[in-house]
């Protein structure tokens, strides 16, 4: 399909639009220098970006002070994101972010064009919820563990709404579940309706920067309403029609457990794209194919039906799960790398 070629009043316009916007945005950047050169604005402080809206984000001081200020982004500032540590100054009205402070870890996922844009800030583990109603599948888990894996966080996998656990599915899910443990991930159960295991995710939560992840529908947001009772979240339930669930979060935000740690509630994530990764770099995001790679018979070994091809002979003696290496298969074959 071609491109379809802008009239001359149509490419006016779009200018037009993009000029105006340079200029509020400029406007915006004047306004927060002309604060802190005339000195409207307070010391320099430390603080973490709980939420932000476009332009503007909320801002907790640290130590924290128990308030949340609103503020401007100086120019020049990198995009910043849910859980970024910050120097701002606060104002009269709004406050002013200065400067952005290194990140320890970051979490993106791509964007429709491929681009990977960055989701939260500082994690120290990612919490990959699923639940037995949108039914779980191996591939959806093993790309949030490839993602994981890539960015270097933590995994925790947690099975949730396990009320719903019944004898048309215990099987699958149980076989499921099964692989996980022996790889070395962390593997919970939790119900909120009969609040099982709840106790146990919460000692895994405390004192660390945590980040909620997985499909819709699964259960993100009931588990923060009963974590954080005093919060206020829109459950979104799930559709009848196509076993997937209603988006409820429109941005990530932080927030914090009284026991100690933070908590990041971040948009529904239906799939979780791997464009940006090759090949090589998936097969290496698969803990248990490390022992293997580099031992194929061939160098360029693709893994599909190459003689003395290392990771299909783990398959074969069962040091690869089958499920995982069709993961891994899948992962590559439809288009993700």
């Amino acid at each position: 399909m071609t491109k379809r070629k802008l009239n001359r009043r149509q490419a006016w316009r779009i200018e037009k639009i993009q000029d105006e916007r340079r200029a509020r945005a400029q406007k915006r950047a004047d306004r927060a220098s002309d604060a802190l050169n005339e000195g409207q604005l307070s010391e320099e402080l430390d603080g973490i970006v709980i939420t932000h809206f476009g332009t503007q984000i909320d801002v907790e001081a640290l130590p924290s002070d128990g308030q949340i200020y609103r503020c401007h982004l100086r120019a020049n500032l990198p995009q910043l994101v849910t859980g970024d540590r910050v120097v701002w100054c606060k104002g009269a009205s709004t406050g002013v972010v200065v400067a952005a402070q290194e990140r320890q870890s970051e979490l993106c996922r791509p964007d429709p064009h491929g681009r990977l844009k960055p989701v939260a800030a500082n994690i120290d583990q990612i919490v990959i919820v699923v639940a037995p109603a949108p039914l779980p599948h191996a591939n959806l888990i093993d790309r949030y563990l490839v993602a994981a894996e890539h960015t270097g966080i933590e995994p925790i996998l947690l099975l949730n709404k396990t009320d719903l656990i019944n004898d048309d599915n215990r099987q699958d899910i149980d076989e499921l579940m099964q692989i996980y443990p022996a790889l070395g991930y962390r593997v919970l159960y939790a119900s909120t309706k009969n609040e099982d295991g709840l106790a146990d995710l919460v000692d895994i939560l405390q004192d660390r920067i945590s980040v909620f992840v997985g499909q819709s529908g699964v259960g993100k947001s009931s588990l923060i309403s009963k974590l954080l009772p005093d919060v206020d979240l829109r459950v979104g339930a799930l559709s009848e029609k196509t076993q997937k669930g209603t988006h409820t979060t429109t941005t990530a935000q932080l927030f914090h457990f009284p026991s100690g740690g933070d908590l990041i509630d971040s948009p529904g994530i239906r799939e979780f794209g791997l464009v940006h990764l090759d090949d090589q770099t998936v097969a290496e995001c698969f803990i248990e194919f490390r022992d293997f790679l580099g031992r194929c018979k061939f160098r360029d070994c693709q893994h599909k039906q190459e003689p003395q091809c290392a990771l299909l002979e783990g398959l074969e003696n069962g040091a690869i799960s089958p499920r995982r290496f069709a993961s891994y298969q899948h992962i590559l074959s439809d288009g993700e790398t």
